[in-house]
């Protein structure tokens, strides 16, 4: 990891630690206070703690022009992106990434024509719906490496993580208590619970934690969709194509629509926000990210409407290709966000528990 964005992070903490005028704001500060010098895994492990929530920054009377020239939220999203890549598996795609958002719609171009082609060479075996495009055979050989090589990429990545910032055995109460930190999005909610101020300095609001929650949740329906899908197939022998009242379609319709409305105002949001109380230098990467995420949903929804017409198999391989750019673009993305931030929810969980 880059050594001056640990110590330029640690100035600041320790700067912030004498203060305490934060300490209810969020996670950050009960874990920052409960220590009284800060390693370098410290460093990493309030950097993935932190939501960026900026309201630190706002109420803080050692910001610029002040000689101490405090900004807390920039130092641990800098400090975070750079955990990210360095412990990213293998590691120069990962920074590739965060410092050329270009890359994702490189990607997806390649994707495209490789489904493009693969719809054309596989061929397929006379199925229904999609399979008269691309069997089912040929997406589960295209899909499932692609899908667990990034899981394995990530599960290495973590565990570099858990080395960095000492974490010890994991008890099933560590994990209900950070899972249930996510599914509230408690800290984008900050100490007070008035939500926080990424989009309006003057103003608390709940409007990045009720989008984050449309976001996950949307691709958390989408997911089960998938697996629901998965079991109907080959545990009960119902294959697809499947109704709209089935729960493949119910699950994958409605998560389609939370992703991509989510996306939408996450991207209208982050629009709104003030770039120099994040990591400028990751901004590109970020947006693109969302963008990406965001397209999966709508490209999804737009070939469940159209499945029917002369459009279906261009629009089959469109979605099909941004769906496999994201599963492989995963460990180097802000997706792997959302595992380090459990991660540093264990971790923080595991601080409660032996205090």
């Amino acid at each position: 990891m880059q050594t001056e964005l640990i110590q330029e992070a640690r100035r600041q903490a320790e700067i912030c630690n004498a203060c305490r005028y934060c300490e209810g704001y969020c996670s950050v500060f009960p874990s920052l206070h409960s220590e009284r010098a800060f390693s370098n895994g410290d460093i990493t492990q309030l950097a993935n703690l932190c939501h960026n929530c900026r309201g630190c920054y706002y109420a803080c009377q050692y910001t610029a022009p002040h000689e101490f020239d405090l900004n807390l939220p920039k130092a641990l999203a800098e400090v975070r992106r750079d955990s990210w890549e360095s412990f990213a598996w293998p590691q120069p795609l990962a920074r590739r990434f965060h410092t050329d958002g270009g890359a994702i719609a490189i990607a997806l171009v390649v994707g495209f024509a490789l489904l493009f082609w693969a719809a054309r060479a596989i061929g397929s075996s006379g199925g229904d719906g999609f399979y008269a495009v691309l069997s089912h055979n040929a997406m589960v050989a295209i899909f499932a490496p692609a899908f667990l090589l990034p899981l394995i990429s990530v599960g290495l990545s973590l565990k570099r993580y858990w080395t960095e910032v000492s974490g010890k055995p994991i008890q099933f109460s560590d994990v209900t208590a950070a899972l249930k930190r996510v599914g509230q999005m408690q800290d984008l909610a900050a100490g007070h619970g008035d939500g926080c101020n990424f989009e309006d300095e003057d103003r608390f609001s709940q409007a990045r934690r009720h989008i984050h929650q449309s976001i996950m949740y949307g691709f958390l329906l989408c997911f089960a969709s998938t697996s629901v899908a998965t079991i109907m197939h080959y545990g009960l022998g119902m294959h697809a194509p499947y109704g709209f009242w089935s729960l493949p379609k119910l699950f994958g319709i409605s998560g389609g629509l939370l992703l991509t409305v989510g996306c939408g105002a996450m991207a209208f949001l982050k629009q709104k926000s003030d770039r120099e109380l994040g990591d400028p230098s990751a901004w590109g990467g970020e947006f693109g990210f969302i963008l990406l995420l965001g397209f999966v949903g709508l490209s999804g929804l737009v070939l469940y409407a159209l499945g029917s017409t002369s459009f279906m198999p261009a629009l089959l391989a469109i979605h099909l290709g941004s769906v496999l750019t994201f599963f492989l673009l995963t460990p180097y993305t802000k997706m792997a966000h959302g595992f380090y931030r459990l991660a540093a929810l264990i971790r923080d969980a595991q601080r409660k528990r032996l205090s």
